[in-house]
């Protein structure tokens, strides 16, 4: 069954609004719009919009059809959170009268950590990573430099992905990354990040450059701007290869603000690195082993 093409339109003027008035990267837009054409084309098949329709009761059903297919509550209440955006937004305009997303309650979803690596297990995986870079291909000074720079900076895959020859400043050792909402932050890297990069702009991205490549600093083997999937692939081969366990970018992240943490950066430090809004968000980061707490805690507190 397919959308009926009015809703097909209205999604995409949903999406334009997330890109022009929230400022939405694509990749998020993409993910906004998947969901909301599943809750129309459940809630109306062939059939266009209708705002009678449109209420809580039909899209709750959605939630539950989605519940009883075996989603994950996580994926179960990112489309509650995709339809209240929507509810939000047909109201603005005056597509609906009332917003009957505002009813819609999801299960609590649990915090979930990625999967991260040890000190000794990263320091196993670089080791791979540059040895295999040592044959001079493109391809593997690539996943050197982008393994070195998610977890030297903590940065996003897609924002990794979406840097150009002028987000790279050599002589301070930072980059200047576009985050979530279009919020531009500098994050600086180390040394091992910046011999890695040096590497890549002297010797790996000219083997791959074409006349597609333009600005882009990380180039995919067709010379275009690389896909996020390609180096979430190339970091799980790297993982497998390297024998530790497999991780994605996210996860390498995770590690980055972990080890900070763990080595006694503080809290506000690492939320500006990786960008976070909130400090609620970079706490989840933090898991420091009991072992070690129990430590610090023997030295420093006065009634320990």
């Amino acid at each position: 069954m397919e959308l009926h093409a009015s809703n097909s339109a209205l999604v995409t003027e949903f999406a334009n609004w997330l890109e022009h008035g929230r400022g939405f990267s694509a990749h998020t837009i993409r993910a906004y719009e998947n969901d909301i054409n599943a809750a129309l084309e459940f809630t109306f098949g062939s059939s266009s919009f209708d705002p009678t329709e449109f209420n809580a009761a039909t899209l709750r059903a959605f939630l539950s059809a989605r519940v009883r297919k075996g989603d994950a509550r996580a994926s179960v209440a990112r489309y509650a959170a995709s339809l209240r955006l929507f509810g939000k937004w047909l109201l603005k305009n005056r597509l609906i009268e009332t917003d009957p997303t505002l009813k819609l309650r999801t299960a609590k979803v649990d915090n979930h950590l990625p999967q991260i690596l040890s000190v000794e297990q990263v320091n196993k995986l670089f080791s791979h990573l540059i040895e295999t870079a040592q044959n001079g291909e493109a391809v593997a000074i690539r996943d050197w430099v982008t393994c070195e720079l998610l977890y030297s900076c903590g940065i996003r895959v897609a924002e990794l992905v979406g840097m150009n020859l002028t987000s790279v400043d050599g002589s301070a050792r930072s980059l200047r990354v576009l985050g979530k909402g279009n919020k531009e932050r500098v994050v600086p890297y180390g040394m091992p990040a910046h011999e890695a990069l040096r590497a890549w702009l002297q010797r790996g991205r000219a083997q791959l450059a074409n006349e597609r490549s333009g600005q882009a600093l990380f180039l995919g083997e067709k010379g275009g701007r690389v896909d996020q999937r390609v180096i979430r692939d190339r970091l799980e081969r790297a993982c497998r290869q390297a024998g530790v366990p497999v991780l994605t970018p996210h996860g390498l992240r995770h590690c980055a603000a972990t080890h900070m943490l763990e080595g006694g950066a503080d809290l506000r430090t690492v939320q500006d690195m990786l960008g976070h809004a909130s400090l609620a968000t970079t706490q989840r980061y933090t898991h420091v082993d009991a072992v070690r707490l129990s430590q610090i805690m023997r030295q420093a507190h006065p009634r320990a």
